[in-house]
């Protein structure tokens, strides 16, 4: 059994991005709320939380900016929601939260973050909290091909949370800053940064390619299909959400919610949105035996 958040302990969802890179699917969704095995990437990132006892205004908060309407609205009364006039980045989001969060220690998510543990399906996200000594900052991470490459810590790259006490937050102003400079070097500098290591999969879904290969693995090698969609084509190893109509074939592909695929079409490695918005998901990444 997976042991809860302690009460001095809060969370931090970062869902204010524009998601430049997904373009043009976040043309009119932000990234947050788009769908990975047909559930918004954002709701995941809230059920992971919800199995530590993270949940409720008083614990959980996301931030948005982006098509911030969006997000505060998706979220509704499960959370706390603060939403930037301007983009804050990682640091300053937390900076804007600083009240909020209110002496606690804080675990931040990024809600672009997929994970799925291999072994156990769960909060495997625990693992930052299990023994932590409330001053040491930690950061989920997976041991990089080359250590030495930009952006690793101990050798690992970061893999979407991390967790970090009160101290190292309650200085960080609300004004455009980012995490790794202002929090995580200076904490790896002081010998105050541990990377806990997590051996599920992980995809940051920040590209066509590794937004695909996500949504491929949440289908588990075979069709996900949402109760209300309507396939009378043919569909592989796909995801097709809510009230989406597939009268074509679509192979290794997303077919978003209230998406069409017409009969004479046949999509691969692709992202179908609305009626004709197509993306090419070329090279993604094979997920079998992850």
């Amino acid at each position: 059994m997976t042991a809860g958040a302690p009460d001095g302990v809060c969370a931090v969802i970062l869902a204010a991005g524009e998601g430049t890179r997904l373009r043009p699917l976040t043309g009119q969704v932000p990234k947050a709320l788009c769908p990975v095995g047909n559930v918004p990437l954002l709701d995941r990132a809230l059920q992971r939380l919800a199995g530590l006892g993270l949940a409720g205004p008083g614990r959980v908060a996301v931030n948005a900016c982006y098509l911030g309407d969006q997000v505060a609205a998706h979220v509704g009364a499960r959370a706390t929601v603060s939403v930037e006039s301007t983009l804050l980045g990682t640091a300053g989001a937390l900076g804007l939260l600083r009240d909020w969060i209110a002496g606690r220690g804080v675990l931040v998510g990024n809600a672009d973050a997929y994970l799925a543990d291999r072994l156990a399906p769960g909060p495997d996200i625990a693992a930052l909290l299990d023994g932590w000594d409330g001053r040491t900052v930690r950061l989920l991470g997976q041991p990089a091909p080359d250590p030495r490459e930009p952006g690793t810590f101990s050798g690992h790259r970061f893999t979407g949370f991390s967790l970090l006490p009160w101290q190292r937050v309650r200085q960080l102003p609300a004004e455009p800053a980012d995490l790794v400079r202002t929090v995580w070097r200076p904490a790896e500098a002081a010998g105050e940064c541990e990377v806990v290591p997590y051996p599920g999969t992980f995809f940051d879904t920040g590209t066509p390619a590794d937004y695909l290969s996500a949504n491929l693995h949440a289908a588990g090698g075979t069709n996900l299909i949402a109760e209300d969609a309507v396939v009378t084509g043919r569909a592989q190893r796909s995801v097709i959400g809510a009230g989406a109509i597939v009268r074509g074939t679509v192979i290794d592909s997303v077919v978003w919610p209230g998406a069409r695929v017409e009969a004479a079409e046949r999509l691969s490695g692709t992202i179908r949105a609305g009626e004709t918005l197509t993306v090419v998901a070329a090279h993604r990444r094979d997920f079998a035996g992850a």
